[in-house]
This record gives structure tokens, sequence and C-alpha cells, in this order.
């Protein structure tokens, strides 16, 4: 076995103090509460990962998989970071990769929000399209054997990387900072996938803490996630890529956990998007698409809980800022382009927040 130099071990030593100290100075998220009218005995609580230094959830991601690849001894002086993303996963990676002075390259979508491209270029990372998203993982694969380089690799290493036990995972930021509330123990988190490894650390973590927490995956429409905890089946495809940045995929990927999930929402797009102009009028401000998705998951279990005349609370995420979407989900030239009308699910998402009424329509369910 080949010892690492001195040399290699201090420049290991002072990435590793570069992201410790980074965390040092960063605070923890918010948790909000967000009022529904209509159905006072049932609380929503709104975790806001927009507030991390680069703007999403996927901060922490990245973290995990720049600590997981340094330690693995992956990524060393002058290596050259590859990841495939839609986009927000890639602005947190070319964060830290500018943080240890390395090079960085992110694979994506033609199409990706120009907003995160000119963030991913603030970081000093440089954008690699192609025309399909399912192209993104084999280009970047392709790129790092090319160069000598590390491709970062979410889809496979974000349930291994991410610390579901503790270590303040989001997780468990949740159950704490929900301690003192009248409903301290949530029936559901809510969340999507994009890797599918944040609902692996929820769903582990509460299994790991015995709580009796359910976790809903609310999955955008052209998403085989779906289809693939509906059938069991790992091999799920779907033709094209998902319109809601950052979540969904067309194949199941590797770090998507079905056994740790204990319902799937399969949710519209055009519903996603009419919850973000909703939420928008009721937070005051504007949040991205996958946290539109996620709010249609959790009125569908509120509903569900008042339903059965039960009191208690749900936990969803905001998952990113909706500056980044001024050109496409909150432009209505780029709506009418699109072909989408989000007029009718508005009036009905904003219609239960005044009245409680909600039916399933348009939504599909899977359950364990």
């Amino acid at each position: 076995m080949t010892t690492p130099s001195p040399a290699l071990r201090g420049w290991l030593d002072e990435a590793l103090r570069r992201i410790e100290a980074d965390v040092n100075r960063s605070a923890d998220t918010h948790l909000l509460r967000l009022p529904i009218p209509s159905v006072p005995g049932v609380t929503l609580y709104l975790k806001d990962e927009s507030t991390h230094p680069t703007g999403s959830l996927k901060h922490r991601l990245a973290r995990s998989l720049f600590l997981y690849a340094l330690c693995n001894g992956w990524v060393r002086e002058g290596t050259t970071v590859i990841e495939a993303s839609s986009g927000s996963t890639a602005v947190s990676e070319a964060y830290f990769a500018q943080l240890l002075d390395l090079p960085f390259v992110a694979v994506m979508p033609r199409g990706t929000s120009p907003a995160k491209i000119a963030q991913i270029e603030f970081y000093g990372g440089r954008c690699h399209m192609v025309e399909r998203a399912a192209d993104v993982c084999a280009e970047a694969q392709r790129l790092a054997e090319a160069c000598n380089g590390h491709f970062m690799d979410q889809f496979t290493y974000a349930e291994r990387a991410t610390d579901w036990r503790g270590n303040n995972n989001i997780t468990q930021s949740i159950f704490e900072q929900m301690a003192q509330e009248p409903h301290p123990i949530p029936d559901w988190i809510v969340c999507g996938a994009g890797t599918g490894g944040t609902s692996a650390t929820m769903g582990r973590y509460v299994r790991y803490r015995r709580l009796p927490t359910r976790v809903c995956v609310a999955d955008p429409e052209h998403s085989a996630f779906f289809e693939g905890f509906r059938d069991g089946n790992p091999q799920a495809t779907v033709p094209r890529g998902s319109g809601i940045e950052g979540i969904g995929r067309p194949t199941v990927e590797p770090s998507f956990q079905p056994g740790v999930i204990d319902r799937m929402i399969r949710v519209p797009d055009v519903a996603s998007i009419a919850a973000v102009w909703v939420l928008r009028d009721r937070l005051g401000r504007a949040c991205g698409g996958s946290t539109g998705t996620n709010l249609v998951g959790a009125i569908d279990l509120i509903a569900d809980m008042r339903r059965r005349g039960r009191q208690g609370s749900i936990a969803t995420l905001i998952c990113d800022p909706g500056d980044r979407y001024r050109g496409t989900y909150f432009n209505r030239d780029w709506l009418s382009a699109a072909g989408m009308d989000i007029g009718p699910w508005m009036e009905r998402i904003d219609g239960f927040f005044r009245t409680g009424a909600w039916t399933g329509d348009g939504l599909a369910t899977a359950e364990r």
C-alpha cells in the first residue's frame, strides 16, 4: 500500500480545514410556518434551504460530496472536478471547487436557466452543454477520463456521502427546530427527488430514530422515479427530461432508495408552477419550481389529514429562490410558449388555502 506523501496529506488537511471553516461561518437555515386558514388543526412548515451561501438545498449535498471525494482520495490538488447537473448542484459544487482552488466543469442540458449558468460561471466554473438530459452522466464521465479529472456523480454518491444518522443533516435539523412546536413530530416530511439522496437521508433518519414520521416524495411528471417506485422497477425509464429543474430524472438513479419511502405523489408540471405563483403571494417571495412540486404534495397530504379529522404537522422544503426562474416559470410569455395555463391550478391551490376544498384529480399516488 502506498503511503500518502506529506505534501498530499498537507493539501488534504488544508482542503478539509477550508470546508470546515466555511461551515462554521454559516448558520442553519430557517424553518418557516405557512398558515393554512382552512385547516387550523394542521400546520405546514417550510425548511428554507434557499438561504444557504449558494442559494439552494444542494449546498448541503455539494459539501458532503466534496468531503466524501476528498477523504476517499479521489480529489487531490489540481484535480478537475466534473458534475452532471441541471443547475443547483453545479452552482454549489462550483462554490466549493473555488474554495479549494480546483477547476470545475458542469455538464448540463441545453435550456438550463441562464441565471444558474451565470452563477456557475461567477464561481469560476465552466458549463458544458448537451442536447439531451439523459446524456449528462455519460458526457461527464467522458470528460473526466479525457482530462484525468474526477466525475463527482451526485446521482450515485448522494445517498452514500450524506451522514443520515446525524451530523446536522437536514432531517435532524428539522426535528430540532420543531421541538417546541404544538406538533413537534411531523406526520409527513415531503421532498422531491433529483438524485434521491435527500429522500434517502430522511427515510433512514426517521427509522434510525424510531420516529413515526413518514416520508413522501413529490415527483414531477416526466420522471422515472414514480414508475420505479410504483412498479418496483429500478430499470424504469421515461423518454424525456423533467420540466421542473433540479428534480425528476429520465432513469431511476442509484441514490434513489425506494425502501425508505412511504408514499410518492406525481405532480403535473403546470401544478408545480401554479403552486409557486400562489406561494409567492402567501409567503411574500418567489421560490423555484421544485418547491411548488413539494407544496402540491404537502397540500394533498394535508387534505387527507383534514378528511380523516387528524391534527398534526407536515414539513417540506423551499429548495431554491425564484429569482433564478424570472425568465421561465415566472414569465407569462414563456408559460404561453410552453402551452401552460396555470390559472385553473392557481385557483384550485389558492382555493384550498381559503376553503379547504381539494381533490386528487390530476395527481397520481403510490404507497408502500
